[in-house]
């Protein structure tokens, strides 16, 4: 059995046909990937809110994102932004995956997202309208807006999707257990699924939750705030956005005649709790990374490139960079971590790492990790730094640690659809 509980013999090829991406690097996976190669960072202060009496003042913030511009009005006032952003990626993904719902059977298609925390601002409203004017201020869409499926359901009334719908919440790696679900879903009778996450949390109740873990850095500079694996690092920005994927098995996939980004190999999740959150043991990872290399029937010489959870926290870097060299062995295969530009987007970072691991595999490069210095000592990791290598990977793996020891890992494999614009 695999980790995932299905016989790899009976298992179907899910590949990944659709891309949706609303980022701190911009709006659509094409200008995500071109500020990827080119190291465009979206960090920044605080707009959204005046963060002046906050520790924490830098943030990827989503820019040129109207909301009645990219979703229909009716839903404007009666979601979050974090569903505004699913919605978005979401038609975006369908778009670029060629799939039109409405000639697809309804019970075939399903939904499975990942939250970490819900329609925090629209809740934040909601409860400034309460204390400040009283209970009949309180909207009725408060009951729906600020639920972490909020998106999911959304999502698959937008499009008539009928199938087998969820979210998962796992924080940072609830992006590949989205994924890793997807998989399940197709094996299960779906044809194909909407599948990715979202978050939205730069609010001031949202940040003052945030503040809570203690790993946010409170460095003003936005170049030195979110420094993974370096001397310098200081905890992690945090940002708003992320990735929703059209995943479907090949066959079907095949039979519309659309090609692939890339397939989905291998996946496994563990659980590594601690006291305060942290996740500074690394034999938990060790032993995800290996069933999801097995789950895949790979061996660690098969992968071009790992994409690192990259916490930013020192212990924590430090724990995932010997879990890396304890597989693939010292500086045993290159490793990015992109999010560099757009900080830790929660639910939304690790679905966002994976749409850009396929655009790099899409496009036979390895993307560099922006803005580092010095490496921190016993990372003895092989850091893509500097500029992109043309290196032509064919193997992803993309790592994800979520707060509480939430712990996932996913394989990908390339496809057959080129780089984005070409």
């Amino acid at each position: 059995m695999s980790a995932s509980g299905i016989s790899p013999g009976r298992r179907g090829r899910s590949v990944v046909t659709g891309l949706g991406v609303v980022a701190p690097t911009g709006i659509g996976a094409v200008r995500h990937w071109e500020s990827v190669l080119s190291g465009k960072s979206g960090l920044g202060r605080i707009t959204r809110f005046d963060p002046t009496g906050y520790p924490v003042r830098v943030a990827g913030e989503v820019p040129g994102f109207r909301a009645g511009e990219q979703v229909p009005g009716r839903l404007v006032p009666q979601t979050d932004r974090f569903t505004h952003f699913a919605l978005a990626a979401a038609e975006d993904a369908l778009a670029d995956a060629a799939a039109d719902p409405a000639t697809l059977p309804e019970y075939e298609m399903a939904v499975v997202t990942a939250s970490s925390s819900g329609g925090t601002e629209f809740g934040q409203h909601e409860m400034e309208n309460l204390y400040q004017k009283g209970s009949s201020w309180v909207g009725a869409y408060q009951s729906i807006a600020w639920f972490y499926a909020a998106t999911t359901g959304q999502v698959s009334i937008r499009h008539g999707m009928r199938g087998p719908c969820g979210v998962i919440c796992g924080e940072q790696a609830g992006g590949l257990d989205a994924l890793g679900q997807s998989r399940r879903l197709l094996d299960t009778g779906s044809r194909l699924v909407l599948s990715g996450g979202t978050d939205a949390s730069l609010c001031p109740y949202g940040l003052v939750a945030q503040l809570s873990t203690g790993r946010l850095s409170t460095e003003d500079d936005p170049a030195r705030a979110y420094l993974p694996f370096d001397a310098a690092a200081s905890g992690f920005v945090p940002g708003e956005g992320g990735a929703i994927l059209v995943v479907e098995n090949a066959e079907g996939a095949r039979a519309r005649g659309v090609p692939a980004y890339g397939e989905l190999l291998g996946y496994a999740a563990g659980f590594d709790p601690t006291a305060d959150g942290t996740t500074t043991g690394h034999s938990v990872l060790v032993s995800v990374v290996r069933r999801a290399l097995a789950d895949a029937g790979l061996a660690p010489g098969d992968v071009d490139v790992v994409f690192a959870d990259a916490s930013g926290t020192p212990a924590e870097d430090l724990a995932e960079a010997r879990a890396i060299t304890e597989v693939f062995g010292p500086a045993g295969v290159p490793v990015t971590a992109p999010k560099t530009l757009t900080g830790r987007l929660y639910a939304g970072g690790a679905a966002l790492d994976v749409a850009t691991a396929l655009l790099a595999l899409s496009a036979g490069v390895v993307p560099h990790t922006a803005g580092l210095g010095r490496p921190a000592p016993g990372c003895e990791i092989d850091l893509v730094l500097d500029r992109p290598r043309q290196t032509d990977p064919r193997t992803a793996l993309v790592l994800a640690r979520g707060h509480g020891g939430f712990t996932s890992a996913l394989v990908l494999g390339a496809g057959d659809r080129g780089a984005p614009g070409k």
